[in-house]
């Protein structure tokens, strides 16, 4: 090397030792001076010990690598910590021992970073690291035998440092019970006051809950199991009532919480007893035991045969029924030819009553594959969308949802399948076309009922919705005069038996002749009678009524048009309990049944409805109307 490079280079040494000095970036950097460098400290290395071969740094790096991998696969169900790396993971063929590396180690640690030495292990290997958390279930995988070796000596070295506990169950975490609610006001959205006042208030309702609580405990009343309260009850009671009250009175708030913890602090024990008890009666399931299990009675203050001299005054005017799906006149011949027109140019094309749908419609089955429709699977929801009570403060309401999936509407196409789609048929002219209209006949009969209770159930066909079931009942004492099953004009799509309660065992089951009905089937279900069309129902029916006969059902316009009947005198508790906005909107017969008989009818579910059951709610209803404008009327005199 020229004199110019050598003085080149020892200036570049200068320079770099005074700007690089304290960081140690070439330390191990062989000095290109060596062995003639003259510098105290040199910045580069003049350390000349053999290094470890590119072999012997490849094995270990592997085998660090696996214990770290089996590290992962040991410690999925309990609690871990890192493992020793010991002399067993060394290759035996390495020239470099355990002993001299650490000694190396501890030697330079004090004047040289951790990164300087290759092959000086970290101290975090021998310190015991917190476990990670449980990862639950995780089958559990057996360990191999150079983990188990290596975590025992891992034990062995560090006796003196606590472990961490052993779970009882691993692969689980422990179950915490959720915390009850506090003493503390809940959050409303507009309080009617502060909270320090509510608090207060709350306080000193929650005193006089449990003064009257603990007078129940010493008691000797053999029900104070049942009505003593817990103390998490007692605070979920109070905040009930709190939280009740400052939602419906917001500007008469205090003047009631007052009001109230007056009256508990006068009230006596029987008066506190007789208030838990009704409280208890209404957590009872319906049929069980108390009052609020059995069915509300009816008292009319009337005989039957007045009662049967009164329902005629509950007739529906015929005037604008026919604006609601009433049919009130019978359709004309122009009006039907116009239908029929109607009918072979749309060539069976038909909107699904499910999904809307278009498809096409084959009366005695399409030649070439015996179709009934085209258009294939109807995929639908069988529930109608319901919008959720928006909530007092909210400015925007809350989408709509399917009351049978919870679905929103507009995202799910349905829920439910059906092998083909369905159509229903409103309009008078078409209907008359498949099966004409007829008004009720002139009856002699002298022994038939006062009123007649009907309720039919209607299937899907070719022909659109027909009558399959047809049910009356005698009024007011609700005995069956009538139960037959139809079979339609058309072929059977669709039996809607999730409403109709009409099941393909029902027809196999059937008999007919009214001898034989009424015997029960192998399930417990009664063999019906059946009709080969709704013309024979119809005439059944007729047998019963007369034009003066009130005929007794809810939403009546579908069961006559079901039937194809014109009658004159109809008692229809659609119209009896109208909705407050009107028609076409009514109130359902189960919604009626409970809100003004305490009675739940409706309740099989997927199983379908009864029409008997419907048929003598109606009537129920019908007598409960009668009680109400009977004692209206004494009282005005």
């Amino acid at each position: 090397m020229s004199e110019v490079d050598m003085s080149f280079c020892l200036l570049f040494k200068n320079l770099a030792f005074a700007m690089f000095s304290s960081l140690g970036l070439f330390n191990q950097t062989p000095c290109p001076e060596y062995p003639q460098c003259s510098l105290t400290p040199c910045l580069f290395s003049h350390d000349r010990s053999p290094a470890l071969s590119d072999s012997t740094t490849q094995q270990k790096t592997s085998a660090v690598h696996t214990l770290e991998l089996q590290e992962d696969v040991d410690g999925g169900d309990g609690p871990r910590k890192r493992r020793r790396i010991s002399t067993s993971v060394q290759d035996d063929t390495s020239s470099v021992s355990t002993s001299s590396v650490s000694s190396q180690s501890s030697r330079e640690s004090a004047t040289r970073p951790m990164q300087d030495s290759d092959d000086a292990l970290p101290r975090t290997a021998s310190r015991v690291i917190s476990p990670p958390p449980l990862r639950a279930n995780r089958a559990p995988i057996s360990k191999p035998a150079q983990v188990s070796d290596t975590k025992a000596a891992g034990a062995q070295t560090n006796e003196n440092v606590s472990s961490p506990q052993p779970v009882a169950k691993q692969g689980h975490a422990p179950k915490t019970k959720a915390p009850g609610e506090s003493l503390n006001p809940r959050m409303l959205l507009n309080p009617p006051v502060s909270h320090p006042i509510r608090l207060r208030l709350l306080t000193m309702l929650h005193e006089q809950m449990t003064r009257l609580n603990d007078e129940v405990k010493k008691s000797d009343d053999a029900s104070k199991a049942t009505l003593t309260l817990s103390d998490a009850e007692l605070i979920t009671q109070a905040l009930d009532e709190e939280s009740q009250t400052a939602r419906k009175s917001p500007t008469v708030y205090q003047n009631v919480i007052k009001s109230r913890i007056m009256v508990l602090k006068k009230m006596k024990l029987a008066v506190w007893k007789d208030e838990r008890s009704k409280k208890v009666a209404e957590r009872l399931p319906k049929g069980v035991s108390g009052e609020k299990g059995l069915p509300k009675p009816i008292e009319t203050g009337l005989t039957p045969a007045e009662e049967t001299i009164f329902v005629p005054r509950l007739a529906a005017q015929q005037e604008g029924l026919n604006n609601h799906g009433y049919v009130t006149t019978i359709p004309t011949e122009p009006e039907l030819e116009t239908a029929r027109k109607g009918v072979e140019s749309a060539q069976g094309w038909e909107q699904c009553d499910r999904c809307s749908t278009r498809f096409q419609v084959f009366p005695g089955r399409r030649e070439e594959d015996g179709a009934l429709t085209s258009g294939g699977q109807c995929t639908y929801h069988w529930a109608k969308p319901r919008r959720p009570d928006t909530v007092k403060g909210e400015n925007k309401s809350r989408d709509a949802k399917y009351a049978c999936c919870d679905e929103t509407v507009g995202v799910s196409t349905g829920c439910t399948k059906a092998p083909s789609h369905v159509f229903k048929i409103s309009d008078p002219k078409r209907l008359a076309l498949i099966m004409p209209f007829e008004t009720t006949p002139a009856s002699d009969r002298a022994d038939g009922p006062g009123a007649v209770c009907f309720d039919c159930e209607m299937g899907y066909s070719t022909c659109g919705m027909e009558l399959i079931r047809l049910t009356a009942t005698a009024w007011p004492d609700g005995r069956e005069i009538l139960d037959v099953l139809v079979r339609p004009l058309g072929e059977v799509l669709d039996l809607n038996s999730r409403f109709s309660g009409v099941w393909p065992d029902d027809y196999a089951n059937a008999v007919h002749d009214d001898k034989t009905a009424q015997q029960m089937t192998d399930d417990g279900k009664p063999r019906l009678q059946i009709v080969n069309s709704p013309f024979k129902a119809r005439k059944l029916l007729f047998e019963l009524l007369g034009p003066d006969t009130p005929l007794i059902g809810h939403a009546l316009e579908n069961d006559l048009n079901a039937v194809r009947i014109l009658h004159p005198t109809i008692v229809d508790t659609a119209l009896l309990y109208p909705h407050p906005r009107g028609l076409p909107l009514r109130f359902g017969l189960k919604m009626l049944m409970k809100k003004h008989l305490d009675r739940d009818i409706q309740m099989a579910g997927s199983q379908g409805h009864d029409s008997k059951e419907d048929a003598r709610a109606a009537g129920d209803l019908v007598r409960y109307r009668i009680g109400e404008m009977w004692r209206k009327m004494k009282g005005e005199g």
